[in-house]
């Protein structure tokens, strides 16, 4: 037994029958996404990346702030600390002390959004979402994407509505920030001259072909491209005995 944060964990060690699943490395990766992130809301949106905020929180983010999705501000246990009304939510929202992680129907290379119809929005073949709040969110504070399923299908040339803005739309909004994407291939990033969409890590097991092939665009690509860094030990407990015990994170992403 080990402490990790005040939990007493198992370390996974080489002893262990199971190395990292591809669904663990997505859940690092998630959670890389608010590493130095001091305290602000984190409004993980999916199982994965809940899985991931939970475990920044336990470790390497402390100062993490989560929610319940309703009233209530709740530690990585799911214990009260205290109340957030829905008010409370937006203000935090529209005045930048949040990093949220929401999915994309539709992402293109500058970082638009997509999540409210497919086809021509006057007369949609697929009605979605809807807007709700991705213009807000894109527009104030941090977002990152979660996608489980990279495909053509959601990374298009041209997304059908914008609803979360991307770099080419952004001239003049001061605090638009897009952190980063994860699919269940790859971490994408936008660190290129044109701010477009750049595979920063492959996660073990995917080549770089892979992706391109399953990205509808151009995807900048470096010359080198690492790997997703792998968990530590005490991150592999905390995921499979303390935070998903169930596995249902493979799920979301079978191995």
């Amino acid at each position: 037994m080990t402490e990790v944060n005040g939990h007493r964990v198992t370390p996974v060690t080489g002893e262990s029958p199971s190395p990292p699943t591809r669904a663990e490395y997505c859940v690092i990766a998630c959670a890389e996404a608010w590493r130095g992130a001091g305290e602000i809301l984190a409004s993980p949106m999916g199982l994965i990346p809940s899985i991931g905020a939970r475990l920044a929180r336990r470790t390497f983010a402390p100062d993490l702030l989560l929610t319940d999705g309703e009233a209530m501000l709740v530690d990585a246990d799911g214990t009260v600390e205290g109340w957030l009304p829905y008010r409370r939510h937006l203000a935090l929202a529209a005045g930048g002390c949040r990093h949220v992680m929401m999915g994309a129907s539709q992402l293109d290379r500058y970082g638009n959004q997509n999540i409210s119809c497919i086809g021509d929005w006057q007369r949609p073949t697929r009605q979605l979402l809807g807007v709700r709040g991705a213009p807000v969110n894109t527009l104030n504070h941090p977002t990152s994407y979660w996608i489980p399923r990279h495909s053509r299908r959601v990374f298009v040339e041209r997304v059908d509505m914008v609803c979360g803005v991307g770099h080419d739309h952004a001239d003049g909004a001061r605090y638009h920030h897009l952190a980063r994407v994860v699919t269940n291939l790859a971490v994408l990033d936008f660190a290129t001259p044109d701010r477009s969409l750049r595979l920063a890590s492959l996660h073990p097991g995917v080549t770089v072909e892979e992706v391109r092939e399953a990205t509808g665009f151009a995807l900048t690509v470096p010359d080198a491209v690492p790997y997703t860094r792998e968990p530590t030990a005490e991150e592999l407990g905390l995921i499979r005995e303390v935070i998903d015990p169930a596995d249902a994170r493979a799920r979301e992403v079978p191995d």
